[in-house]
């Protein structure tokens, strides 16, 4: 059975986004992993709670087929945290499909691995897709990207789509 690996802030991840994504994966067969900085209890931005059984520090990257970021408030100072960042770059070195929706792709583009790529990002107010274009990502603004293996999506409306096309790739 493939396995997929989610990765959601301790704080404030994105619940819708995180339950379209996880019910696509496992309408398509996938066994879904949440990790997170450190094992145990996440809360969602919408009061959801969610356990993940996997730290950051932890992940062993080629024990999932695929690797993705679920946004929400939180996920944003998942951008500078170097676990999350060391997920990203092996998760496409290993050539892996990767996904980040709503705000994660910031993730991606942080760590180097949307320069020259397709994406898109949550932008309520051009901050977002201008920080991927600062890190060489080429914005396309719709609400599901797939360049290569990975996979952008926009926010929570995208959530299903996005997770259909992650879990197709």
């Amino acid at each position: 059975m493939p396995s997929a690996l989610l990765v959601i802030a301790k704080q404030g991840f994105q619940d819708r986004e995180l339950d379209g994504v996880r019910s696509a994966l496992t309408d398509a067969g996938f066994t879904v992993t949440l990790a997170s900085t450190e094992e145990g209890t996440c809360t969602g931005k919408f009061g959801g709670s969610e356990e993940a059984t996997l730290a950051l520090a932890d992940v062993d990257v080629a024990s999932f087929d695929r690797v993705g970021f679920i946004g929400g408030p939180g996920a944003e100072e998942l951008k500078d945290d170097a676990e999350a960042l060391r997920i990203a770059r092996e998760t496409a070195d290993a050539e892996i499909p990767l996904g980040a929706i709503c705000i994660a792709p910031l993730i991606l583009a942080n760590a180097g691995v949307l320069k020259g790529k397709k994406a898109t990002v949550w932008d309520d107010d051009g901050e977002q897709a201008g920080y991927l274009t600062d890190h060489d990502a080429l914005y396309t603004g719709e609400s599901v990207t797939q360049d290569g293996l990975i996979v952008t999506g926009n926010g929570p409306d995208a959530a299903e789509e996005f997770g259909k096309v992650f879990a197709g790739m």
